[in-house]
């Protein structure tokens, strides 16, 4: 959920960059922590906010007995806001190489493409130079922001939103624009491919230039010659949106994905594939997938085969994201696999890639896919209809990169942040022989491993019967902490944003800055969420600050009836999307009795007319007209 229109109500939280988004977290819940110590144990909270406790394992003897909530923890406000960095996206080039797209808190959140080294001896390079930043903006969340061809490194730079090229064959090669400059970043690509037949730059085009509220999305090409800056090729108009434009081996077809309005990608969308003269047009089309108005259905990442097969995923007929073929000779799709699993996420970002098709098993199709809270990685054979599942220490699983008889993968897990690990096969590609992380977004965060609290999937009912919704519950956990056996922790609820998005049960400093002072807290997929199918996320249409309102309940009443938290100390937050369900939460329910809300949205009447074009339709579905718009301020809908 974009951040316009968001406002501070019920809490004190105003308008904030997403960049400030953990210290204004741990701000907020340092304030709820210390209201809990204090009204519980005065004399204590005084001698725990001042010292710190001993690290070194503790037997329950030893322990300190002390109420939930003001345990003492090395896991500070300043560790949480500056401990991670973030990914953008992996690549390798034609010499096997792992490159990266790195963010860092340290230098205000520039976007860095780094290197890695050939071995664990070599050091990382940073390729983007320091007057650098690589971002594309395009549909405000941006994504796909560099891509690798051989040697050559194409990006975005967030200033001018300008496309580069830069070599990757010297080693102080400079940036050379590709795209006009329009006197602002007013023009913004991602999301693109080589065409080396016609060398050309293939990709998705977001021109604000008349309107930044309806900015013009097409597909277009741009000359990579050394002739000087040119205007990009217009290849396809005329949609709301589009992404994934991807070529085929031999360059003569294009397939993307778009989508219009008052549609978002997952709810209903459309796989085209183009045909290309020799002058580099697109002269025929033709609609794969989406097209038919009786099957519901949002395809998304088309990718070709090395033999110029089109697989793509999709949710027709079962209601889960699951591997797909085109069937060119009569315009047919084919299902590869099919389980009650979701193979792709939905498409916020640009540059997606859950699956890879194996170049030395031209039969294998690695893929991540979601079932029931977590990710696995698996290998499906094309031919057999099978499935294979490869045991990695990750349960979270983000892209995967195909490199040189390995996988380069994005994942993570309740003991590991964010990470990248380089994932080599056996010669069958049956079976993990080797399992080695080369990249972490906090690298430091396993000095506090013995105050991680592990997430625990739970199940519960919602008020609607025979429904139920999704949680992960993270337990206190402190080494040198304990408390009463009467005692209940307090809990605090997050409610994530989107609301069409799905929260994980990963390694956060977040959740851990307050289990390890003695809080439950517990992160809720409510109806609407994604990684459950279709139906699961259809459940908020029409019921936004309903369902999900009455699920956040409904998982705090659970844990209570199961004794894992203390019913007169439950408390709800959230951002942005989460925001707006933690302030109705608060305004409409009995249930919590405080909260935060982080740029959360507060005026679904101004968030509609201020939003930018990719969710300016968005509440349409979600909310309904002005006559939803009216009860669901009042909190009178049920």
């Amino acid at each position: 959920m974009a951040l316009s229109a968001v406002a501070a109500a019920v809490t004190t939280t105003s308008r904030r960059p997403i960049l400030s988004k953990s210290l204004s977290t741990t701000s907020l819940t340092t304030t709820l922590t210390l209201l809990f110590i204090r009204k519980h144990s005065p004399h204590h909270s005084r001698k725990l906010i001042t010292t710190m406790a001993a690290s070194s394992t503790l037997t329950p003897e030893q322990k300190i007995t002390a109420p939930y909530g003001s345990w003492s923890s090395p896991i500070t406000s300043d560790v949480v806001s500056g401990a991670s960095k973030g990914l953008g996206g992996t690549a390798v080039d034609s010499q096997g190489r792992l490159f990266w797209l790195e963010s860092r808190p340290s230098e205000s959140g520039r976007l860095v493409i780094v290197k890695g080294g050939n071995d664990e001896n070599e050091e990382t390079i940073d390729v983007t130079p320091k007057e650098f930043s690589v971002r594309t903006v395009a549909q405000e969340y941006g994504g796909g922001d560099f891509s690798i061809s051989g040697g050559t490194l194409v990006f975005s730079n967030h200033k001018d939103q300008r496309l580069y090229k830069q070599s990757l064959d010297s080693k102080d090669s400079a940036p050379v624009p590709l795209t006009p400059d329009y006197g602002g970043p007013l023009v913004s690509y991602a999301d693109g491919v080589y065409d080396t037949s016609l060398n050309r730059y293939i990709s998705v085009m977001e021109d604000r230039r008349e309107s930044s509220l309806d900015a013009i999305t097409s597909i277009v090409s741009i000359d990579l010659g050394d002739n000087g800056v040119k205007e990009p090729k217009l290849l396809i108009s005329g949609n709301d949106f589009y992404a994934f434009p991807r070529l085929d081996p031999e360059g003569k077809r294009l397939a993307w994905i778009e989508w219009s309005h008052p549609n978002m990608p997952w709810d209903r969308s459309e796989l085209w594939v183009g045909y290309i003269s020799d002058t580099g047009d697109v002269y025929k089309r033709v609609c794969v997938a989406g097209g038919d108005s009786a099957i519901i259905e949002s395809p998304t990442e088309p990718k070709w085969s090395d033999e110029g097969e089109l697989f793509f995923v999709t949710d027709r007929k079962t209601g889960f994201w699951n591997l797909h073929r085109w069937v060119e000779s009569d315009n047919t799709v084919a299902p590869v696999y099919s389980l009650e699993a979701e193979f792709a996420k939905p498409l916020w970002v640009f540059g997606m890639n859950s699956y890879e098709i194996l170049k030395e098993h031209k039969n294998l199709i690695a893929c991540s896919y979601r079932q029931k809270g977590r990710s696995y990685l698996g290998v499906v054979d094309k031919n057999k209809n099978t499935l294979s599942i490869l045991q990695t220490p990750f349960t979270d699983l983000m892209n995967i990169t195909s490199g040189v008889r390995c996988l380069y993968v994005e994942g993570a897990s309740g003991v590991h942040p964010l990470s990248i690990a380089k994932v080599t096969l056996d010669d069958v590609a049956s079976n993990v022989v080797d399992f080695k992380i080369v990249w972490s977004s906090s690298p430091t965060s396993s000095q506090y491993k013995s105050y991680f609290s592990s997430p625990e999937f739970i199940e519960f009912p919602t008020e609607v019967p025979g429904e139920n919704a999704y949680a992960y519950y993270y337990p206190p956990t402190n080494p040198n902490y304990q408390s009463s056996q009467e005692e209940k922790p307090p809990l605090l609820l997050k409610s994530h944003g989107g609301p069409t998005a799905e929260t994980r049960g990963i390694l956060s400093l977040v959740v851990q800055f307050w289990t390890s002072r003695g809080w439950a807290f517990v992160d809720v997929n409510y109806g609407g969420s994604t990684g459950y199918g279709r139906e699961f996320r259809e459940r908020l249409l029409k019921r936004w600050g309903i369902v999900d309102v009455n699920d956040c309940c409904s998982c705090a009443q659970f844990l209570v009836d199961s004794g894992k938290a203390d019913a007169g100390r439950l408390c709800i937050t959230g951002g942005s999307a989460g925001g707006y369900t933690t302030l109705a939460a608060l305004a409409f329910k009995k249930t919590f009795k405080a909260g935060a809300s982080l740029y959360g949205v507060a005026d679904l009447k101004l968030l509609k007319e201020e939003t930018h074009k990719f969710e300016s339709r968005y509440m349409d579905n979600l909310v309904g007209g002005e006559k939803e718009f009216f009860e669901r301020r009042q909190g009178c809908a049920t």
